[in-house]
């Protein structure tokens, strides 16, 4: 990997143009006029909250944020695809006639071809193929999502150039499709639409199982986001994953074989209808925590009581975080963002030293009304709401007081929001 700098779109063009000559040329080595070189933007992403539920019937409450992946492409007059990037090593060519599968030598360029082999299998037709050239300011590895920046900016950019029309939301579709059938990971929908289909100003109430969502304004004042990276190595094998969602699993079937009758009007609107048995129960997320007191006794396995609390209060918590947000009420979020994290160290056990640790020294800090992690845990990022006058100083002592706690440094920025995947 080369040494990392600040990209602008601008720079970009230069160093495509550098990379694959000015298209004036004949040479199919290097380009040969085929097209124009057309820019195009990615977002990365915060989720505000709303934390391992949403593959328990629940909702999350992303935004796309000010740190862009960019991809500049340009069509062709023969069948070669030809991928560069400004930071990662290695020129990688292939056809548009391949049958594209997945190899390991292949590196950054299988998500790239993961998006072709859906858009073929759409029965998208291409008549040339193209050069590309990404590079992003979007930390790679930090949890907010840079992998998915990269499939649907890339998705966005082949679709607006060669006329496919894709909507938004087929592109987040796609981008999810590429990672379970392509790259064999079986992530949920969030990120990829969120990336897609974010405005600035604005988070998303995201629906993931009905895959709708409604634009909340995000009017944060004088605060900032700031995400704190861990820089802790990680795999995703080692959030545990997969048993935490068999833990919720478990948790639902006991609560459906308890077939304890509820009181209806402490159902909540947004569940799935009146649910007045736990036999009726579609998913976790569809109790209240007025239903849950009711039925919870049911459940005698102490963590898999835990794990089903924290899916029903972060649902309770996602709602009153909207609600929060439509009031302009910031301190009412700040203290959403504790008790979410709180949940995530102690009912859902994702978080670890590294996480604890940001976030404890970030509450102590002027200025900070809120903060927690985001994403699977176990490493990863943070993110803590602060006042504008004071992120710096914010970043300084919480670098020094994580660095003497963990043993090395973490990685910080503040953000805003941003638009989703766009053209420049």
């Amino acid at each position: 990997m080369k040494e990392r700098f600040g990209v602008t779109p601008e720079l970009l063009k230069k160093n495509f143009i550098e990379i694959y000559g000015d298209g004036i040329g004949t040479s199919a080595d290097i380009g040969t006029g085929a097209g124009e070189i057309r820019m195009f933007a990615s977002p990365a992403r915060i989720n505000i909250i709303g934390e391992h539920i949403d593959y328990n019937g629940g909702k999350v409450f992303p935004a796309a944020i000010d740190k862009y992946l960019y991809c500049a492409i340009r069509k062709r007059n023969d069948t070669k695809i030809v991928y560069n990037d400004l930071f990662f090593d290695g020129t990688y060519t292939f056809n548009i006639n391949d049958d594209f599968k997945f190899d390991p030598a292949n590196d950054y360029a299988n998500f790239l071809n993961g998006i072709m082999s859906c858009m073929k299998k759409r029965g998208c037709h291409f008549d040339c193929g193209f050069d590309c050239l990404i590079a992003s300011n979007v930390p790679s590895a930090g949890g907010i999502s840079s992998s998915s920046a990269l499939e649907c900016g890339f998705a966005w950019a082949v679709s607006e150039t060669f006329g496919f029309n894709i909507s938004r939301k087929d592109i987040a579709l796609m981008g999810q499709q590429s990672e379970h059938e392509f790259m064999n990971v079986n992530c949920g929908i969030m990120d990829q639409y969120i990336i897609a289909t974010g405005k600035k100003n604005t988070a998303e109430l995201l629906d993931c199982a009905k895959i709708e969502h409604e634009y909340v304004p995000l009017n944060l004042g004088d605060y900032r986001f700031i995400v704190m990276n861990t820089k802790k190595k990680r795999r995703l094998a080692d959030s545990k994953y997969n048993e935490r969602r068999a833990q919720c699993e478990e948790g639902l079937a006991t609560l459906k074989a308890a077939a304890i009758n509820l009181t209806a009007d402490k159902c909540s609107a947004n569940a799935h209808g009146k649910i007045t048995n736990t036999k009726d129960l579609p998913d976790l997320c569809s109790l209240t925590p007025a239903q849950f007191e009711e039925c919870k006794s049911a459940i005698k396995d102490d963590v898999i009581l835990r794990r089903v609390r924290h899916c029903v209060t972060e649902m309770d918590r996602v709602l009153q975080a909207v609600e929060a947000l439509k009031a302009n009420n910031l301190q009412e979020l700040g203290r959403l963002l504790y008790a979410s994290h709180n949940s995530l160290r102690d009912d859902y056990e994702v978080t670890g030293l590294e996480l604890d640790t940001l976030v404890d020294v970030a509450s102590k800090q002027d200025g900070c009304i809120g903060a927690r992690m985001t994403g699977a845990g176990f490493g990863g990022c943070a993110i803590a709401l602060v006042h504008k006058d004071k992120t710096e100083q914010f970043i300084q002592n919480v670098q020094k007081e994580y660095t003497k706690v963990v043993g090395y440094e973490g990685g910080f920025f503040a953000c805003s929001s941003g638009d989703g995947v766009r053209e420049i």
